[in-house]
């Protein structure tokens, strides 16, 4: 059980900031010292923030150190930087950016969020784990355009509680599933991501506390930074969260919240078995706190299919329990739809619905309208990406075996990657050195700011088939180089090209 460390001034902190800075041409150092000198522009480095040491921030950037020497002296002669006796380096007091830089203080979620706004660009990415479209998500346009485009044309299309239709295939779908449902219990949502936004909303206040998983997914934790919470993290172990650690942390806090991804965890893959389930709701319910379940990779098994996942939390919730339970079409069928929903007690639905309004006034119509005849099949397309993901999974973790196989990792029991650990490594140094050789890797780092997984990685296997081999590739040159030669901490204090 742990709180958040504040690592804005350390090393890897700082290298998410900062992104692809390496990439074009000129000397090393002055590329720093731009990619330094735009983020305090920009409002991600603050005035009176304070920059790790040289040495440290070499380590970060897999760079020697004279070339951070180069880059702050630089900075110091621009006025950007300034070096305080007894407390380091820090941005200048004169540092003034225009306007918020968008950014989540102290978030995880920086690189993720910033590759989705840039796009792929010229690397191999691994910030996003998703597929491209099921085929069927062209039929069901058709038919939306044949046989509902009439009666949707004749309203004005605002919905923020989510269209009737899709409302009620939800309430069938959850009902099957062993969790009996109306469509006052539901919210539609732009995606599974606004219904995190909505619901940390409701239940979060200034300085309320989030019980997390650790490790957890750094863009869905942004959103309960973003609501000034602090999170406090228990780790995992194969049937899911920690129950010693959970009991701890729910008895020492009192949370708002208690986040969990029960069905395929994101980034480890991990199913919670049913006892463990409901041994989670026990707990809550006795500490009275509220568990929202993030079930955006349910459907999304790599076991053999034989056998069917335990049903949603709230299918084991007592009467005393309050559950939420987020879902999306993204990964089953399409994020492109953007069409997510979030079930609770009808309360809290209609609170979520004010905040929603207020928000967008409702998701796009058409969208819906195709997602409430795609959600009768859930099951059916969950199982046909299913089977492209178990071959997707097992063509990686063949070609890990074979080009790094000092890397170790658990085969996951869902979802759509790896996490992988690193032998006597740093994920965040080779997150540097891989940048150079045209991959970017998501660290342990940002996924666990305790630092218990600062050795890991997350590796998608969504990507096709050439596309993988040549990642791996990348990544086994990006390993070699790392483990011959390291990150070098010293050298001439001159530019390096």
């Amino acid at each position: 059980m742990l709180g958040e460390v504040d690592r804005s001034s350390r090393g890897a902190g700082l290298a998410s900031v900062l992104g692809d800075w390496t990439a074009g041409s000129g000397p090393l150092y002055l590329k720093l010292t731009d990619a330094l000198a735009r983020a305090a522009k920009e409002g991600a480095l603050r005035a009176g923030d304070r920059l790790p040491s040289e040495r440290e921030l070499a380590r970060s950037l897999a760079v020697s150190r004279a070339t951070v020497v180069a880059a702050y002296s630089e900075l110091r002669d621009r006025g950007v930087l300034e070096r305080r006796q007894g407390s380091g380096t820090r941005v200048a007091a004169g540092v003034r950016p225009p306007h918020s830089d968008g950014r989540v203080r102290g978030g995880q979620g920086t690189a993720i969020f910033q590759r989705l706004i840039d796009g792929p660009g010229s690397l191999i990415s691994l910030a996003c784990a998703a597929e491209g479209g099921a085929p069927e998500v062209a039929d069901t346009l058709r038919e939306v355009a044949e046989h509902d485009m009439a009666s949707l044309l004749a309203e004005p299309g605002y919905h923020p509680r989510g269209l009737p239709a899709l409302r009620e295939a939800l309430a069938e779908h959850y009902t099957a599933l062993g969790v009996p449902t109306t469509p006052d219990q539901l919210l539609v949502t732009t995606g599974a991501h606004q219904a995190l936004v909505l619901v940390a909303e409701v239940y979060l206040r200034q300085a309320s506390t989030v019980v997390v998983e650790a490790p957890s997914w750094p863009a869905c934790l942004d959103v309960f930074r973003a609501a000034h919470a602090e999170l406090v993290h228990v780790p995992l172990d194969d049937e899911g969260i920690d129950e010693r650690g959970l009991a701890a942390a729910l008895a020492a806090h009192a949370p708002a919240l208690l986040y969990v991804m029960p069905t395929y965890h994101n980034p480890t893959g991990v199913l919670m078995s049913e006892p463990r389930r409901r041994r989670v709701l026990e707990l809550a319910s006795r500490h009275g706190v509220p568990v929202l379940e993030d079930n955006a990779y349910a459907g999304c098994d790599l076991g053999t299919g034989d056998t069917a996942p335990p049903a949603p939390l709230a299918a084991f919730a007592g009467a005393d329990a309050e559950t939420i339970t987020v879902e999306s079409l993204g990964k089953a069928v399409w994020g492109g739809l953007r069409v997510g929903w979030v079930r609770g007690p009808a309360g809290l639905i209609e609170r979520c619905a004010r905040r929603k309004a207020l928000a967008d006034l409702g998701s796009p119509v058409i969208e819906q309208a195709m997602a409430a005849r795609l959600v009768p099949r859930l099951a059916e397309l969950a199982e046909h990406r299913s089977v492209l993901q178990r071959e997707r999974c097992a063509l990686l973790e063949r070609l890990l075996r074979e080009h790094l196989p000092d890397w170790r990792w658990r085969h996951p029991d869902g979802g759509s990657s790896l996490w992988v650990a690193l032998p006597d490594a740093s994920a965040d140094v080779l997150a540097q050195v891989a940048l150079r050789h045209g991959v970017e890797v998501i660290p342990g780092s940002a996924m666990d700011s305790t630092g218990a997984h600062d050795n890991h990685l997350r590796l998608p296997f969504t990507h096709p088939p050439d596309v993988m081999g040549e990642l791996v590739r990348r990544l086994a040159a990006a390993w070699e180089e790392l483990r011959r030669y390291g990150p070098s901490d010293c050298g001439p204090l001159r530019p390096i090209v």
